[in-house]
């Protein structure tokens, strides 16, 4: 799998990012909000959960189980890595890749210290949500209702600390002037805190 890391000397913990469908690790909005966390002192990967073939077929998008193990063996592979097996992990998930991220953090368990989700899916992933024992942040667009709602009934099936954080005004891309970097701003202050 393809990916870029970017750390600094005094880097504070590791966010991993899980893009969603049709996104890679070249997504702009998750390349602002990356470059957001290391201005916060965080480490960042951002890499590929599909192959270059595997993205043609669409059903792989949605394939939660395959995301989810994608992640969990980038987890193990930073853990091998010298440089960065003592910063602590958290998640960043967008869209589907969300839901991977909450399955692979409920079966990582405490070893994934946080979890962000940006206009995630999480109920693709409802069947691991209680099993989740790291502090969750939903943030979702205010103007995203359908899928707002999908955020407050996933929020109601986690046991561990978490929050849903609505960007007024914003859509599911978040496109809207600032709503991303008020994604970026809830984002850090979340792994700040459990990172």
């Amino acid at each position: 799998m393809t990916g870029d890391l970017h750390r600094t000397e005094s880097a504070a913990g590791l966010v991993i990012f899980a893009h969603g469908s049709g996104s890679s690790r070249l997504s702009p909005r998750n390349r602002q909000v990356a470059a957001a966390l290391n201005e916060a002192g965080l480490a960042t990967l951002l890499f590929d959960l599909l192959t270059t073939d595997e993205e043609l077929d669409r059903a792989n998008v949605f394939d939660i189980d395959l995301l989810a193990e994608r992640l969990r063996a980038a987890t193990e592979r930073v853990g091998d890595n010298p440089e960065l097996s003592g910063l602590p992990v958290g998640y960043f998930g967008a869209s589907t890749g969300a839901a991977a991220a909450l399955r692979a953090a409920a079966e990582l368990g405490v070893r994934v210290r946080a979890v962000v989700s940006r206009g995630g899916r999480p109920d693709l992933a409802a069947e691991s949500l209680k099993e989740v024992v790291s502090p969750t942040l939903l943030i979702v667009g205010g103007a995203d209702r359908r899928v707002l709602e999908l955020n407050e009934a996933a929020a109601r099936l986690l046991r561990c600390e978490h929050k849903v954080a609505i960007v007024p005004g914003a859509t599911h891309l978040f496109e809207e002037p600032g709503a991303l970097e008020e994604v970026s701003e809830f984002a850090a202050d979340w792994f700040s805190r459990y990172l």
